[in-house]
């Protein structure tokens, strides 16, 4: 919080709304990477919406008992979804994910220099991730427990009041739009060895209103590449006929 506030004092960074309004653009749609655009309404993060990335995906199917089943590729469908708007010059801000390390958001393409970390926020969870909301573009918050109604509703009223966007890593009730990364496939390895090169996600997302009816798409990850003559996204180069692929399960 204190970081926030230095900054704003010089300048560095300005309430999100007036980025809505000012030199980034009057668009109200923050830029998402050409394989995410036909999961949005708008084909691109709306100013002022609360977005969830499910970190669980029903339960097991062989096991009901087991409890939730792990999400296959929430932390990467969180690095995708703030690659392309990070790359356009918005700010980002990432709070209660320790597992997200600064090496694997600079590969996905995200500018370490307008990424904000807040791994382990403390009591004040909701302090903090609300102050971010006031000067941060993109708020990745990671729900320590489960959010009282109260709480969800003021912070989702912050962020469309300041123009920002709220990314939820994890569920959250009244979400504008839901993404679950259903299925992840990793290829690389051949015959028992070699290196995991690239993950192919499988994404749904649902919501409400515009976005009521599910959607599903395919993305490479981190290695997108596409066909030059039809500008279909393509398997990276590096993935050769032939290798094995070896299903994901966290």
């Amino acid at each position: 919080m204190a970081i926030v506030r230095a900054a704003a004092l010089t300048g560095t960074i300005r309430r999100a709304s007036d980025h809505a309004l000012g030199a980034l653009g009057s668009e109200r749609l923050l830029p998402v990477l050409p394989e995410l655009r036909a999961l949005l309404p708008g084909r691109g993060l709306r100013r002022g919406a609360t977005v969830a990335v499910a970190t669980t995906s029903g339960t097991a199917a062989d096991s009901p008992s087991a409890g939730p089943v792990r999400s296959v590729g929430a932390t990467s469908l969180v690095l995708a979804l703030l690659a392309a708007a990070s790359g356009a010059g918005s700010w980002c801000a990432v709070v209660g994910v320790p597992t997200l390390g600064a090496v694997a958001a600079a590969e996905a393409g995200i500018a370490l220099d307008r990424l904000a970390l807040v791994p382990h926020p403390g009591p004040d969870w909701t302090t903090v991730v609300a102050a971010l909301l006031d000067g941060v573009d993109i708020v990745v918050a990671a729900p320590p427990g489960p959010i009282a109604p109260s709480v969800a509703s003021r912070l989702a009223a912050r962020a469309r009041q300041r123009g920002s966007v709220l990314v939820s890593y994890g569920r959250w009730d009244g979400a504008d739009i839901t993404f679950d990364a259903v299925r992840g496939v990793w290829h690389g390895l051949e015959r028992g060895r070699g290196r995991l090169r690239c993950r192919q996600l499988t994404i749904m997302a649902r919501g409400r209103g515009a976005a009521s009816a599910p959607r599903r798409t395919e993305v490479w990850w981190p290695a997108l590449q596409r066909s030059r003559t039809s500008g279909v996204p393509t398997a990276p180069a590096a993935v050769h006929e032939g290798e094995a692929a070896l299903e994901a399960t966290g």
